[in-house]
């Protein structure tokens, strides 16, 4: 069974000060690309440097270890059903390969990242209970 190497309250965390950050009218994005792309990552930043909302989202996700990232970033993309959950290990994979220490610009940049991460979760916490 696939296991999520990432504290959930954490987790719950990243998906609040999403919620905050992309409840604002003025927040606007590039279209998001699929994976990790260092270019749009670095679009997003500049027009939010300074916004204590955005600084608050990357200081908790640049101050996980890259594998916790990897980890935060499959949640995402099997939230978003790029991956399904029987694919955990494929979502985890890729996410090592393309990983960059623009993480935390990639998903503040996802429009949806609050609930794709909490449907994410969704399909961890159903798998647990079918276990038992």
């Amino acid at each position: 069974m696939a296991e999520l190497e990432l504290n959930r309250d954490i987790v719950r965390l990243i998906i609040d000060k999403a919620h905050e950050f992309h409840s604002r009218e003025d927040v606007t994005f590039p279209d998001e690309p699929e994976s990790i792309d260092i270019e749009w990552a670095q679009q997003v930043a500049p027009g939010y440097s300074t916004d204590p909302y955005y600084q608050e989202f990357c200081g908790i996700v640049d101050d996980l270890e890259p594998d916790q990232q990897m980890s935060l970033v499959s949640l995402m993309w099997l939230g978003r059903g790029d991956y399904s959950f029987d694919e955990w290990d494929e979502a985890l994979k890729y996410a090592e390969e393309t990983w960059t220490d623009h993480t935390a610009d990639y998903l503040i940049g996802t429009s949806l990242l609050a609930d794709y991460l909490d449907e994410g979760l969704e399909h961890f916490e159903t798998a647990e209970v079918s276990m038992h």
